[in-house]
């Protein structure tokens, strides 16, 4: 008997309108970006202008959605059914292009161009631990800040933790708050020549010891951009704090997404009392790829048994069969002046009725067979689900109160807008964790 927890209920939070954001989170692999997209869709069809965030590199959403290509700029998605007044643009996370776009909108031209030229900054935008989820964070902003869609949903970037997507402002707003930072950026914040010449004595000495470590060329590209940054510094911080407390609001709503495996729902756990601990709004957790059967009475114990069985039936009948052949068959003739009833004049042979295999009981036999294999099968395949009951069930004891739904597993991936609408499909209609 599996524990209950409360029904996730997806139409009723799409159609609210004071639900602006939906953050889908998770650890990679669970199947967020199909359920950010599916949702995407559903809304769009029930009447709501949404647009998709994704941070996902494989491009699946671009493939489901019948779209060649996404980039940085939002693009409609063709084949959404717009009767009820909805519509959908989807796009994708250029992290750089993000970065570059903040460069060029906070700083005047020449500082903005010394930046983007800047060697250090091209390898920080393009690289640097975090500035991906940063950059999603800031593109989240900018989204909500257009005011052009009135339901924005966010598939969040593939991190090795779930966690990456909450930690990157402070983990960015660290490394521009450190001393290695604040030292760089001393000489331009000391005013007078005094103050200047003694910065500049203990700055060379600082300078020499890095060079030997970094290398005169990259720490002159790093003093460089610091020095370039200078004033974007605290608009960092300030765009990164008030898209953390955007999160926070009553219009965001975070899914969490998960498998029915042990590390997934692992990682959804900690996720979960993350949220809680941070004071933002967790709507419920979508368990994506459940395995079910129709036959679910036959358990897997009863199956095997069933098989088993048909099988060693099926082993006695044969071993009877040969002793039967065995003790009937004729002796056999040999030399030139032999005869038998069974060969004609001519030297072609006849097959005696006796002699072959009744086609019913070939039939009968092979069919008791394949049962056996479906049946084994069957058993395989109940032994997983009621691994993943028993995982899920871990869950639902340690959180009680989270809402649930269930996605099942599907033969093969979703690459349409077909497929997409029967994931929205279970999603609303999905069962509690008890079904």
């Amino acid at each position: 008997m599996s524990l209950e927890s409360p029904v996730l209920e997806i139409d009723p939070l799409i159609d609210d309108p004071k639900t602006r954001i939906i953050v889908c989170c998770g650890s990679g692999g669970v199947g967020k970006t199909t359920t950010a997209a599916s949702l995407g869709v559903r809304a769009a069809e029930r009447g709501r202008t949404a647009v998709v965030l994704t941070i996902d590199p494989a491009r699946r959403l671009a493939q489901s959605m019948g779209l060649t290509e996404l980039d940085n700029t939002p693009r409609e998605v063709a084949g959404i059914d717009r009767s009820a007044g909805g519509s959908l643009h989807a796009m994708m996370l250029d992290m750089k292009r993000t970065f570059d776009e903040v460069v060029v909108q906070h700083s005047d031209p020449e500082r903005a161009r010394a930046i983007l030229e800047n060697p250090f900054y091209q390898s920080l935008s393009a690289g640097f631990a975090g500035t991906q989820e940063y950059m999603a964070m800031e593109k989240l902003g900018q989204l909500r800040a257009q005011d052009a869609w009135d339901l924005i949903i966010v598939d969040t970037p593939p991190s090795r933790s779930a966690l990456d997507f909450l930690d990157a402002p402070k983990r960015l707003g660290s490394f521009l708050d450190g001393k290695f930072i604040k030292l760089l950026m001393a000489p331009a914040k000391v005013g007078g020549r005094a103050g200047v010449k003694f910065l500049n004595i203990g700055m060379s000495m600082m300078t020499g010891t890095l060079s030997k470590v970094m290398g005169a060329g990259l720490l002159r590209d790093v003093q460089t951009f610091v020095a370039a940054m200078d004033t974007m510094f605290g608009g960092f911080r300030t765009r990164a704090d008030a898209t953390y407390r955007l999160l926070q609001a009553p219009g965001t709503a975070f899914l969490v997404v998960a498998a029915p495996e042990r590390d997934a729902l692992r990682e959804a756990a900690y996720f979960v009392e993350r949220l809680a601990a941070e004071d933002m709004p967790l709507a419920g957790l979508v368990l994506n790829r459940v395995h079910g059967s129709g036959a679910a009475q036959l358990t897997a114990e009863r199956a095997l048994a069933a098989a088993e069985a048909l099988e060693e039936t099926l082993d006695e009948a044969a071993e009877a069969a040969e002793a039967v052949d065995a003790a009937q068959a004729p002796e056999a003739t040999d030399g030139p002046g032999a005869t038998a009833e069974n060969n004609l004049s001519d030297g072609r042979i006849v097959d005696h009725p006796d002699g072959k295999a009744d086609s019913g009981q070939v039939d009968a036999a092979g069919t008791e067979r394949l049962a056996a294999g479906l049946l084994r099968l069957h058993a395989e395949r109940m032994q997983v689900v009621a691994r993943e009951r028993r995982t899920r069930d871990r869950f639902v004891s340690v959180h009680p109160e989270v809402p649930m739904v269930d996605v099942t597993a599907l033969p093969g991936d979703v690459h349409d807008l077909t497929g997409l609408r029967a994931i929205g499909e279970q999603l609303a209609n999905g069962q509690p964790a008890a079904a």
